[in-house]
């Protein structure tokens, strides 16, 4: 029963980051006013769960696996400048 439980909750988190990528419109800077988490979270936790298990990977590899790409290549080709509107949103949501 465990395994399927993980098999299950490892399946989901794949639907999440194929969501994700399929919406790429939407910005980190959304996700952090609305859910408080964005995909750099996502690539954290993934990072810190994955040296806990003793894989050997990078920041830069966990985002890797999280963007789907280079996280570089993400930024230039899918990351809009924040708007003030969205500044002044994540400012009063950290209050």
């Amino acid at each position: 029963m465990e395994n399927k439980q993980i098999e299950a909750e490892a399946a989901t988190l794949q639907r999440l980051l194929s969501h994700l990528d399929n919406n790429k419109q939407v910005q980190n800077i959304d996700l952090m006013i609305l859910a408080d988490f964005c995909r750099n979270c996502l690539s954290k936790w993934y990072l810190q769960e994955a040296n806990e298990r003793g894989l050997d990977i990078s920041d830069e590899q966990a985002r890797e696996h999280i963007y789907k790409m280079p996280y570089s290549e993400w930024k230039a080709n899918h990351q809009l400048p924040a708007t003030p509107e969205q500044l002044a949103a994540f400012e009063a949501k950290k209050k």
